[in-house]
């Protein structure tokens, strides 16, 4: 039997986007998944249009009594899954239907613990914007100190070898903070396929806030999440930084529609 893959998803307040990202896991080719949803108490309508997607077993819906953020969302997702494989989706974001398939079979020709793939970025009406964003094709722990270059939607990792991953309680950069655990145990490689799409530009979304309100999440991470002095907090954050405009640069692919 293929191995079960568990789908991480937390939601907050997409109602609006949540359905077309549940309809692209129902859509992936590769079947033997669960979809673990964990809500952090919404209070638009998401309850309403995730209820007709459970007649499918294979997605289940869990409820946070408190708004607690993504992070401990995510925590929650995690200690449900059953899947050897570990994979990462947002509620507003998309996948390929063979986005599971081919990085599986990716992973499993090359023994590969922990990958991601490139993808593109889309509207808030799910229109393509013209960018393409990929990554190098080995990330090692010092490569990921440098710079969280996988999208969280693209992201998966083998279980059986990184184990359970909790993160510590933080609203932003949790992802980040998920990454720089599991390349303690193994290195990052790409499957340089575009099998995802990110929507930009949702109120609430990270690609709304402003560059100094980013670098103030960096810093947070790396003194109170990794636990770094002050100096080589600001040193990290300041790398990453410089990381950040190397990634525009070199990774960050705008295309022309044909």
């Amino acid at each position: 039997m293929d191995d079960l893959v568990s789908i991480i998803m937390p939601s907050f307040n997409t109602d609006g986007f949540i359905a077309e990202t549940i309809k692209s896991v129902i859509s992936q080719t590769y079947t033997n998944w669960e979809l673990i949803i964990v809500d952090d108490c919404s209070t638009d309508n998401t309850d309403e249009v995730i209820l007709p997607f459970l007649v499918d077993k294979r997605i289940k819906y869990l409820k946070n009594k408190l708004n607690s953020g993504a992070a401990i969302s995510r925590n929650r997702a995690l200690c449900k899954a059953n899947g050897k494989w570990i994979a990462f989706l947002d509620s507003d974001d998309l996948w390929m239907p063979e986005k599971l398939s081919k990085q599986i079979s990716f992973m499993k020709k090359n023994n590969y613990h922990f990958s991601y793939t490139n993808y593109a970025e889309i509207d808030t009406d799910g229109k393509r914007i013209g960018t393409s964003v990929t990554g190098p094709k080995k990330i090692t722990k010092t490569g990921m100190f440098n710079y969280c270059w996988p999208g969280c939607l693209t992201v998966m990792y083998d279980v059986e070898t990184v184990g359970l991953i909790q993160i510590d309680d933080i609203k932003k950069n949790n992802d980040y903070a998920m990454w720089l655990k599991v390349c303690r145990t193994a290195d990052c490689y790409l499957l340089d396929d575009e099998l995802a799409l990110y929507r930009r530009g949702r109120a609430g979304s990270v690609s709304t806030h402003s560059i100094m309100t980013m670098i103030g999440w960096h810093y947070k991470l790396f003194r109170k999440v990794e636990g770094q002095n002050p100096v080589k907090a600001i040193i990290s954050t300041g790398r990453n930084m410089v990381f950040g405009l190397y990634k525009k640069k070199k990774y960050v692919i705008k295309v022309t529609e044909k």
